[in-house]
């Protein structure tokens, strides 16, 4: 029997955060690393609140590639450590989470004759390293099976190709996932509520302001340690802390951003994922079919400004379309383009300011603590969250900010969702459904609405669903991140905006925002000139 969803009333989180407690953890960030913090501290007994300025995965952590990876590229740089670690989480997240994370086979096609051998080698290296956690064996390719498992790949001079396997996932609902399981641990998790300010005492952090950003109300929070977990915008907080105790600190992101195009699967047919080493300026373009649809991606621009919804730049949009007509004989032009979305990468400039205590925990992220005991924690990926959650905690815990408690409790830690899923449970790449739920499933169904869908696989009942255990409160958190249709289809998203924002006011008494979810809905159909 499936237990009870866990409430989400707006009014009830209100009411808890308004009441005096000196938490332990406080958290700054509804991302994927927030979120994993979150739930590691939660799990391990901790009291913790997180604050969220925006909705859950917003950012960065609902513009991923869908990819569950131990990172083949780093193999080639020779970061064994790194792989090995993404090789171990690739399976504990495809295990915690299978209704949301599974296998995905890929192909990598060869057009000269040494790609074969050269890269299926390195693939074989791959699965040795992933060892009993491998996914499946590497094959090599000819010409047929290749064709036969990319059918519209660019036939002209194909020689064959290498098979390989990772994962793919859902990145927005992991993270609801992640913070739904983090609240049946107990933790309070609020979205919608921007962190404003730090408090500092003695020179020290001991807990934080925000602000609902529904009815203005603002709130002080002590707490035991607080860690500064917002992404691309970490340095905000780091500049706040440093101005408080008077020592100006250095910004230690340099965001990076990634340009996601959607197609139809008319382009990339079958459940194989087309992975391309190394493109004309030597990048790697993926085509991954993900929710019916196809994923064209990805960039790697410089950025300097932080917005929300940064826009594309034209060559981006010209980059992926162009590689894609090189790999594929069908190739996707501008005008079939369903969405397109761009995510900020917060990487990490070297620290070299000897008053902040810097760890780079790995090359992909980094955890560092102030002077006065902010804990902030940038870069990674989604693969490694949980791996990032327990080195923020061992900080955490060497710092003397908490007092240690005993590691692992997330290894096998199933999140909600995921009890009783089998193997047979419906792949990622198929259309969307109600399987998205897991366990959830049969919630759904005994939902007022259960048989009404509204169109791409979305139901009345999951907009309810939405709206009661899910902490939906807009129409752009039930089409962008409860579901999925804005990043798959923008012109079908907008077309049920309407009846979505009804069912939400009903079910919230909350204004939905339509003209804001519709203006941006327009902004995921409208490619650069």
């Amino acid at each position: 029997m499936t237990e009870p969803a866990l409430p989400t009333r707006r009014e009830d989180l209100i009411a808890r955060l308004a009441q005096p407690k000196h938490y332990d953890l406080a958290i700054i960030g509804g991302g994927a690393t927030g979120l994993g913090v979150a739930l590691d501290a939660a799990a391990r007994g901790f009291s913790v609140v997180l604050v969220e300025s925006h909705d859950f995965a917003k950012g960065t952590s609902s513009r991923a590639t869908k990819l569950v990876h131990g990172g083949v590229r780093y193999l080639a740089q020779g970061n064994i450590a790194l792989v090995r670690e993404a090789l171990h989480e690739r399976t504990t997240l495809l295990h915690n989470a299978p209704h949301l994370a599974q296998p995905l086979p890929f192909v990598m096609p060869s057009y000269k004759l040494w790609e074969t051998p050269f890269y299926g080698v390195g693939l074989k290296m791959y699965d040795a390293l992933a060892g009993k956690a491998g996914l499946g064996a590497t094959e090599f390719l000819g010409r047929d099976a290749t064709l036969k498992l990319l059918p519209n790949a660019q036939p002209q001079g194909l020689k064959g190709g290498v098979k390989y396997w990772d994962g793919q996932f859902d990145d927005a609902r992991l993270a609801l996932a992640l913070a739904r399981t983090a609240a049946t641990r107990g933790a309070l998790l609020v979205n919608y509520c921007a962190a404003t300010g730090l408090i500092h005492e003695g020179g020290k952090v001991t807990g934080l302001t925000c602000e609902d950003r529904e009815t203005g109300r603002s709130f002080r929070i002590q707490a035991r340690c607080v860690v500064n977990a917002a992404g691309v915008w970490v340095d905000e907080f780091r500049q706040k802390d440093g101005e408080a105790v008077g020592r100006p600190v250095k910004p230690m992101v340099a965001p990076s951003q990634g340009v996601h195009l959607v197609v139809d699967r008319e382009f990339l047919p079958g459940d194989h994922a087309l992975m391309v080493p190394k493109t004309a300026d030597g990048r790697v373009l993926f085509g991954v079919p993900w929710l019916g649809k196809v994923i064209l991606g990805t960039t790697d621009t410089p950025r300097h400004d932080l917005g929300r919804e940064p826009d594309a730049f034209r060559e981006e949009v010209a980059f992926i379309l162009g590689e894609s007509a090189r790999y594929l004989y069908r190739a996707p032009k501008r005008e079939d383009v369903k969405s397109i979305w761009v995510g900020l990468r917060p990487l990490v400039k070297p620290q070299d300011d000897d008053g902040d205590n810097t760890k780079g925990l790995s090359r992909e992220h980094t955890v560092l603590v102030s002077r006065s005991g902010l804990v902030t924690v940038t870069g990674g990926k989604w693969t490694t969250y949980r791996a990032m959650a327990e080195d923020v905690l061992e900080k955490c815990f060497e710092k003397k900010l908490l007092q240690s408690v005993t590691a692992g409790v997330t290894t096998d830690l199933l999140l909600v969702g995921a009890a009783g899923i089998g193997k047979a449970h419906p792949p990622i790449c198929s259309p969307p459904g109600s399987h998205s739920y897991g366990s959830e499933q049969t919630l759904i169904e005994e939902l007022p609405g259960a048989g009404n869908e509204l169109g791409g696989g979305l139901t009345e009942a999951m907009v309810r669903f939405a709206a009661r255990h899910e902490y939906a409160r807009t129409a752009e958190d039930v089409l962008a991140r409860r579901s999925r249709l804005l990043f798959l289809d923008a012109a079908l998203a907008a077309d049920l905006g309407p009846v979505v924002a009804g069912v939400l006011s009903e079910e919230t008494g909350n204004d939905p925002q339509l003209p804001a979810f519709l203006d941006l809905a327009r902004h995921y159909r409208r490619l650069p000139d």
